[in-house]
Order: C-alpha cells, then sequence, then structure tokens
C-alpha cells in the first residue's frame, strides 16, 4: 500500500492536516473512527467518498509516522 496516492498535505485544506486525497476528511477522523471500534463497513458507510483503499492509506500512513524516529536532544 503506497499511501502517497491516497493522502495529502496542502496548508490551503484543513489548515495543512494530513487528508485522504480529493476529500476534506482527516486521515485522524478515520484513524480516530478505527480506533473507536468501528469497522470498515461503518466508515465507508458514514464517509461515503472514501474507499476501502482510503481507509488502507490512512492505517499505512499512521503506521509511517510511529517509526518515524525522534532523538530528544
Amino acid at each position: 500500500m503506497n499511501w502517497l496516492n491516497h493522502v495529502t498535505v496542502d496548508p490551503e485544506i484543513c489548515h495543512g492536516q494530513a487528508c485522504i486525497t480529493g476529500t476534506r476528511i482527516k486521515v485522524s477522523v478515520v484513524l480516530d473512527n478505527l480506533a473507536a471500534g468501528a469497522t470498515l463497513s461503518e466508515i465507508l458507510s458514514s464517509y461515503p467518498s472514501l474507499t476501502k483503499e482510503d481507509v488502507q492509506a490512512a492505517i499505512s500512513y499512521a503506521a509511517a509516522l510511529a517509526r518515524e524516529r525522534v532523538v530528544a536532544i
């Protein structure tokens, strides 16, 4: 899964927060729904413009962020 094809960060859209490309649905909203226990079907029903691939991309994006290494100075 190449999340870069599904996630956009644009300062003109949602104040630069990561969104699903072509929408104003923030990646954090998708992840919050998953964290709250929503199923894929429930998310797709609530946000009809999303695809299964978009949801997978949101998860992949979060995984990529979690792999970032931050070293305190």
